[in-house]
C-alpha cells in the first residue's frame, strides 16, 4: 500500500506558545515518526502577509517557528520541512488554479464573509472596504499548498474544514477541464483535542493575549504562571482540579501517576500559591532542555537556514516535475512540444493508481460536472411537469453536444451523461 501524504502549514505571525505545542506541534512531530506517512511541514510566510503588514514581526516569527520545531525534535530526514516562499512552483500553481476557480466559490469563504459583515455592521457603504485580494484569494493559495504535493490528509481545526472542501472543489474542476492530476485531500479533525487554557481560563490564543510563550525565560514563565486566575478557596479547602487552569496545564505535560498525585493535593486543599509554584517548577524542568536547544538554534540561524534550504530542495524535487505536468495539461508548453507516443494506453496508466485514488478522482470529477449543470437540474426540480422538463433539458444538451467539436464536445458529453444519471427518475 502506498504511503499517504500528510501536510501541515504554520502561519508566521506569532511566537509559538504552549497551546500551539500541545495542540499542534507535539502531535504533528509524533505523527511524522510513523513510516506509513510522508509528512510535509511548511512555514506559511506568504499567508502571513494577508493580515500582518509588519515585516519585522513576520521575519521574527519565521525564525522562532523554524527553531521551535527543530528544538522539539522534528527529524528532517523523516519529514520535509520547508519555507513556503522557497517553493516558487506554489505561486505559479496558485495562478493556474485561480483561472479554474469561480468567484462565487471565493464569495462563500468564511474570512471574506466575516470581513464584509464587519463593514455592514459598521455602517460602511463599501462592503469591501479594507479587504485585500490577498484575503479574498487566499483559499486558492491554500489549495495550491495542498495540491502541489497531492496531499491526502490535512490536519485542521473545525474552522478550516471549508478550505479543504474548497481545495477539493478546485482540484475537481481542474481534473474535469484538463487532466486528472490532483488528489482530492481529506480534512482530518481531531475531535479529542482538548482545550488548552490560557492565563484567564479561556482558550490560549494570541487573540486573547493570554498565552505562555513556549520558550520564554524561567523568570518570565514564573511571572506568567503567577498571573493565572484562581478562585477564592483558602488553603486547606479542597480545590476543583477539573476546573483549574493550573491543574489542566500541569496534566497536559504529566504522566498518569503524576496527574493522580497532583489531583490528590488539590483534594487535600493545596494553597493556590503552592499550586502555582509546583506548576512553574514542573514546566520549567520539562522545557529546560528544548529551551536550551531553541536558544542555540536562534544563535546559529545559518544552520536553520541550511535545514530549510535542504527541505526546499526535497520539496522541489517533487514540485518542479509535477508543475510541468500541470502546465502541459493547461496548454502552457514549449513550441516544439509533441505529446509522448507511449505504448501504454490510458487504461494501463490508470491501473497504476490505487482503486481508492481513482475513486477519489472520479468523485471530484463528478462534483465538478454537477456544479456546471446544477442550474439545469434545478430547472427540472422547479418545473410543474418534471418529466417533460427533464426531456427538454436532455434534448437541449444532446443538441449542444452534436454542434461541438473535440475537447469541448467531450466536456459537454460528460455533462450530458451526468444529467441522464441525475434525471433518470423523470425520463
Amino acid at each position: 500500500m502506498s504511503k499517504k501524504t500528510v501536510l501541515t502549514g504554520i502561519t508566521t505571525t506569532g511566537t509559538p506558545h504552549i497551546g500551539n505545542y500541545l495542540g499542534a506541534i507535539k502531535p504533528a512531530i509524533e505523527a511524522s515518526e510513523n513510516p506509513a506517512f510522508n509528512s510535509f511541514f511548511f512555514l506559511a510566510d506568504y499567508h502571513a502577509l494577508i493580515k500582518c503588514h509588519e515585516p519585522e514581526r513576520v521575519a521574527r516569527s519565521t525564525r522562532e517557528i523554524a527553531a521551535t520545531w527543530l528544538a522539539l525534535g522534528l527529524d528532517t530526514d523523516k519529514a520535509t520541512f520547508y519555507r513556503q516562499t522557497d517553493i516558487p512552483e506554489i505561486t505559479e500553481l496558485t495562478w493556474l488554479l485561480t483561472c479554474q476557480t469561480s468567484k462565487g466559490l471565493m464569495n462563500r469563504a468564511h474570512a471574506y464573509k466575516a470581513a464584509v459583515d464587519a463593514n455592514r455592521e459598521a455602517g460602511n457603504e463599501d462592503l469591501d472596504d479594507g479587504i485585500t485580494m490577498g484575503l479574498f484569494n487566499y483559499p486558492i493559495l491554500m489549495a495550491a499548498d495542498i495540491l502541489m504535493f497531492n496531499a491526502d490528509i490535512i490536519p485542521v481545526g473545525k474552522d478550516q474544514i471549508q478550505h479543504i472542501e474548497m481545495a477539493r472543489d478546485i482540484a475537481g474542476r481542474f481534473n474535469h477541464v484538463y487532466e486528472p492530476l490532483f488528489t482530492l485531500p481529506e480534512a482530518q479533525v481531531d475531535e479529542e483535542t482538548q482545550l488548552i487554557p490560557g492565563l484567564d481560563g479561556r482558550k490560549m490564543s494570541k487573540s486573547y493575549d493570554n498565552t505562555i510563550p513556549l520558550f520564554c525565560s524561567s523568570d518570565e514563565l514564573r511571572s506568567l504562571i503567577n498571573k493565572i486566575k484562581t478562585d477564592l478557596r483558602e488553603p486547606g479547602e479542597p480545590k476543583d482540579a477539573d476546573n483549574s487552569t493550573l491543574f489542566q496545564l500541569y496534566s497536559h505535560f504529566a504522566t498518569a501517576s503524576e496527574r493522580a498525585a497532583m489531583r490528590r493535593q488539590y483534594e487535600e486543599g493545596i494553597a493556590w500559591g503552592e499550586a502555582k509554584r509546583e506548576l512553574f517548577e514542573f514546566l520549567d524542568a520539562k522545557l529546560a532542555a528544548p529551551r536550551e536547544r531553541y536558544n542555540a538554534l536562534l544563535n546559529d540561524l545559518g544552520y536553520v537556514e541550511k535545514i530549510l534550504h535542504e527541505g526546499a530542495e526535497k520539496a522541489r524535487a517533487y514540485a518542479t516535475p509535477f508543475l510541468q505536468k500541470v502546465r502541459i495539461a493547461s496548454g502552457i508548453r514549449p513550441l516544439t512540444y509533441v505529446p509522448a507516443q507511449s505504448t501504454t494506453d490510458e487504461g494501463a496508466k490508470k491501473e497504476k493508481k490505487s482503486a481508492e485514488e481513482l475513486a477519489r478522482i472520479e468523485e471530484g470529477r463528478r462534483r465538478a460536472i454537477l456544479k456546471q449543470v446544477q442550474h439545469l437540474i434545478d430547472r427540472v426540480d422547479n418545473a410543474d411537469d418534471k418529466s417533460a422538463e427533464a426531456g427538454r433539458v436532455i434534448e437541449e444538451k444532446s443538441s449542444e453536444v452534436e454542434q461541438l467539436k473535440k475537447k469541448a464536445k467531450q466536456k459537454a458529453q460528460n455533462e450530458l451523461d451526468i444529467l441522464r444519471e441525475e434525471l433518470a427518475a423523470y425520463l
